[in-house]
């Protein structure tokens, strides 16, 4: 029996936990179907993204951020952190990490270097942190 390709990164590389790569994958559909990140028109509610829509790197970080928001608060660094990402370089790690077993693909002029010093987690998850008084 073929082992899962998420296990095989696991054993290759553990600096990351598997929550990682799923908050990554579920971070991917956030961008595409919440923010309409990577699609050529906006998608009607319920619809799938097309299979060929594509973000950055940079696209994405900015997308695992809100996610991450989104998702925890407050929380949001202690958690990644948790799970091995102190840095936007990490999400370009679990990226390619995913991309070398087919999980996820990348387009000709995508590169891993895409990733890096997009926003500091400490700006972006603790100082720029608000609270939305209006939900």
């Amino acid at each position: 029996m073929e082992e899962h390709p998420l296990l095989q990164i696991l054993e290759r590389d553990p600096r990351y936990r598997l929550e990682a790569y799923q908050f990554v994958r579920e971070g991917l559909d956030y961008a595409q179907r919440v923010l309409g990140m990577g699609v050529v028109r906006p998608l009607r509610r319920g619809e799938k993204p097309p299979p060929e829509s594509h973000l950055t790197g940079q696209e994405l970080c900015e997308a695992l951020r809100r996610f991450a928001l989104d998702q925890f608060g407050f929380m949001a660094k202690w958690v990644l952190n948790s799970w091995g990402i102190h840095a936007t370089s990490d999400f370009g790690e679990l990226v390619y990490n995913m991309i070398a077993v087919n999980l996820m693909r990348k387009s000709k002029t995508d590169r891993r270097e895409d990733f890096d010093g997009i926003y500091d987690f400490e700006d972006a998850f603790v100082r720029q942190f608000q609270i939305d008084v209006n939900d």
